[in-house]
């Protein structure tokens, strides 16, 4: 079978490798989309900590039930379906107290385990989930909505607040219409006009280009020099924290979404001056798969507008590429591996 494989950082190719058996308690599917995430960009480029090479990438991915034993999830062979990726050690402090998706030991597909790009791959029927007649397109976009809907139910939204989304990424905007589906009055801060379309494009109250406008003052503007009851951090730069940190009003809520790579150095007295709660959030739990495939499929949000881009497996080269040198133009972009349609 086609299979997508990073050799080492920056040599990416498409090989065979042999078909999966399942095992007791375990699915064969084919896998029909996969999107490209931070994380596999970033195995890519090097710049993956936790990633060992050679590696399969992937881990947001919609498949086709082959075979899979008898269940209690009423999943059958022929059902269209997507996953959850990150496997729990089940034995850890907090797998024990069901903070499955803060395991100590954690592995998630395409990390620190060989991920999804592959025609077929087995996985527990456990960790599959109805599709609930969504399309393959828009079922490997659950995972990526995943993150962002567990950040926003880390801290209470509630409907009327005024949430600050800082970064306008696939992940940011999902935060957006995640805080949007909670009734939240939304704006959406970034460096590129690019993404700040695409903000206004799935219904941000307003933006703001922190590159060519000072974001406190603009918050102040639009607050009533409050504040901002939410503010959520998606791109894990020690700037765009301490902005969520300056613009977060007095006893707000600030979520990390963002994954930072380098130090941030501030007064910390400031968190306690202005009381402020600080969320971080990472993965999610198997309820936010569903919850999501729910409202998706309710038809209040329209996630086929996050897609830049389609390329078939024979050119998941390209693909990558792309994104590696994504001057903020793209958002997700998906690879065809057993689809027919690209």
């Amino acid at each position: 079978m086609k299979t997508v494989l990073i050799d080492k950082p920056f040599e990416i190719k498409v090989t065979d490798t042999q078909m999966p058996e399942p095992k007791e308690g375990e699915a064969l599917l084919k896998v029909l989309y996969g999107g490209i995430c931070g994380a596999d960009v970033a195995s890519y480029t090097g710049n993956q900590p936790f990633t060992t090479y050679p590696r399969i990438p992937g881990h947001e991915f919609s498949a086709e039930i082959i075979s899979i034993p008898e269940n209690d999830r009423n999943l059958k062979a022929g059902d269209i379906v997507t996953a959850n990726p990150y496997f729990n050690c089940g034995t850890c402090y907090s797998c024990q107290r069901g903070f499955v998706n803060c395991c100590t030991d954690n592995q998630t597909m395409g990390v620190q385990r060989d991920g999804a790009f592959r025609e077929y791959i087995v996985m527990p029927v456990e960790r599959i989930y109805d599709g609930k007649g969504l399309s393959a397109k828009e079922l490997a976009l659950v995972e990526p909505f995943t993150i962002s809907y567990h950040a926003l139910h880390r801290a209470p939204v509630k409907s009327g607040d005024k949430v600050l989304v800082v970064g306008a990424g696939p992940i940011g905007l999902f935060a957006l219409i995640a805080a949007k589906a909670q009734g939240a009055e939304v704006y959406v801060a970034d460096i590129l006009d690019g993404r700040l379309e695409k903000a206004m494009h799935f219904g941000a109250s307003g933006v703001i280009n922190s590159a060519k406008t000072d974001i406190v003052e603009e918050t102040m503007k639009v607050t009533d020099g409050n504040g901002f009851d939410v503010c959520v951090e998606a791109c894990g730069q020690s700037v765009t924290f301490l902005a969520c940190i300056n613009c977060a009003a007095f006893a707000a809520n600030i979520i990390l979404i963002g994954n930072g790579k380098k130090e941030t150095t501030f007064l910390h007295s400031i968190l306690l001056k202005k009381e402020l709660n600080v969320f971080g959030s990472r993965n999610s739990y198997p309820a936010d798969f569903k919850e999501v495939i729910d409202l998706i499929a309710s038809g209040k949000v329209n996630v086929m507008d996050m897609v830049s881009d389609i390329y078939p497996i024979d050119k998941a080269d390209l693909a990558f590429k792309a994104l590696a040198e994504n001057d903020g133009s793209l958002a997700k972009v998906l690879i065809a591996i057993g689809a027919e349609e690209v």
